[in-house]
């Protein structure tokens, strides 16, 4: 079957038994680096590269930026391996302004240190080539399309002109950071964040499992409340009463309180992504789950240090104002759908590939619904942090892309889509920050509110570390 790319359409390919997208659109034109293979007026180069959690899978994009089509056939993609190829299929024509994904990931993987090569038909003369040697955060793509040098772009662009203003914004508050916990209070391993209100925050440390419920002293530092049987945290365990959760996440709902774990501590070799509920009121001394979601069918496998982190719980009401779309049943979001789900959706970060997963739990037997899947704008997310007040979901990274974050809106499409990019505050160090979170807007003074870090390290003895966030974008 001839396959071609017709101008100003958009046509799925099937190349070599792969999925490929093609899109034809006009690059912006700036002078060429190097001399590209030519065939008539037809200039064919690589111009991104997914190589770490693309969808579905490892790409590279092509794109023409000569005045005629370019006939495509028994051309060759290969990594750094001769032996890996991906041949494209006969008949496959990309016009003129056209831009072609290949979908790579069904006949060899990308690696963080690898490359890309292009090579004319029977996969023996190089047309053009890209080398790496560690994942983009989000891709690797020209800067201009076609024609200017790699570089990591804003966002993936798969199949269509580059996003290349990869810019990464001052932080949106003072630059000021403060130790905000007393001398050695957590040790090592304090990880998600979430804020009840502007008077009690809730911590996890994922080893040994444990949750703290902090209230700020005398002195504005936040200290495990001393009343309740709090004052040491209290040891989170499974349903059964067994286990030592590897808690990385944390979120206080109106359904309840719900921790994000990515293994069990006495089993820590095995990955075992789950959600879990625990009953904040109790007065036991060690917290028995009431509620357990476990992922691991849902989610890709991953080592088991390299699961879940971050979690956050957006409302219904927020995602059907803003036309969410559910990504299961392919139309808008409708809370309908899930009856037993609540009053909103949990939104988790998979530390392996820096994605969003969104989540309908049934609040009874331990079902669950996955509704939308995103990228978070780095390879790897550390933190989720709904911020009711602005409509802005958070994500945010270690010193693995330091310290930055980005904030997602929900795009015309109905999708979670990155809207502006971070550096840390100029005061804050390049920690290993595994938490963080916003206070509510009701904590606002002279138009900031306070935010908290968590450094899994506990660097200089202290864990905790306090800035302020604009009130408004």
């Amino acid at each position: 079957m001839q396959l071609v790319v017709a101008a100003l359409s958009f046509v799925a390919l099937g190349l070599s038994g792969a999925p490929a997208s093609a899109q034809p659109r006009t690059p912006a034109q700036t002078q060429p680096q190097t001399q590209p293979q030519t065939a008539g007026q037809a200039v064919v180069r690589i111009n991104e590269v997914e190589s770490n959690g693309g969808t579905p899978g490892d790409w590279v994009e092509l794109v023409n930026t000569g005045s005629a089509a370019a006939d495509l056939s028994g051309w060759v993609v290969k990594d750094n391996d001769d032996s890996h190829t991906y041949p494209i299929a006969a008949g496959t024509s990309l016009p003129a302004g056209g831009y072609l994904a290949l979908d790579v990931e069904t006949s060899f993987g990308l690696g963080s240190s690898d490359s890309a090569r292009l090579f004319g038909p029977g996969g023996t003369t190089l047309v053009d080539s890209y080398k790496w040697t560690t994942h983009a955060t989000t891709t690797y793509g020209r800067c201009a399309d076609g024609t200017g040098s790699f570089a990591t772009t804003a966002a993936p662009t798969k199949g269509a002109p580059n996003s290349c203003a990869a810019s990464w914004a001052a932080w949106p508050g003072a630059g000021t950071v403060t130790v905000a916990d007393g001398s050695n209070v957590f040790g090592t391993n304090l990880s998600g964040l979430s804020f009840q209100d502007a008077g009690v925050l809730w911590a996890v440390k994922n080893g040994p499992g444990t949750l703290y419920r902090l209230v700020p002293d005398t002195g504005g530092k936040w200290r495990p409340d001393p009343a309740g049987g709090w004052a040491s945290g209290k040891a989170l365990n499974y349903r059964d009463g067994t286990g030592d959760l590897d808690a990385e996440g944390v979120t206080f709902t109106p359904d309840g309180l719900f921790v994000a774990t990515e293994r069990d501590n006495d089993d820590s070799d095995v990955s075992l992504p789950k959600i879990a509920r625990f009953d904040t009121s109790s007065t036991a001394g060690a917290l028995n789950a009431t509620a357990e979601w476990n992922l691991t069918a849902d989610l890709p496998a991953v080592d088991a240090n390299s699961g879940l982190e971050g979690i956050t719980w957006i409302p219904d009401t927020f995602l059907t104002g803003h036309g969410f779309r559910d990504e299961h049943t392919g139309a808008a979001y409708d809370p309908a759908a899930y009856p037993d789900h609540g009053s909103g959706l949990f939104f988790v970060g998979l530390e392996a590939n820096g994605t969003v997963y969104a989540y309908a739990l049934d609040r009874t037997g331990g079902g669950y619904h996955r509704v939308a899947t995103f990228a978070s704008g780095f390879p790897a997310v550390m933190e989720l942090q709904f911020e009711p007040a602005t409509g802005r979901l958070w994500a945010v990274c270690d010193n693995t892309c330091q310290g930055r974050s980005t904030t997602l809106g929900i795009d015309a499409q109905g999708r979670f889509a990155i809207t502006a990019r971070y550096n840390r505050p100029s005061g804050l160090s390049d920690y290993n920050n595994e938490g963080f979170a916003i206070a509510p807007q009701t904590a606002c003074v002279s138009g900031r509110k306070p935010v908290v870090w968590s450094d899994d390290d506990n660097d200089g003895g202290h864990a905790l570390r306090a800035g302020t966030l604009n009130c408004t974008p």
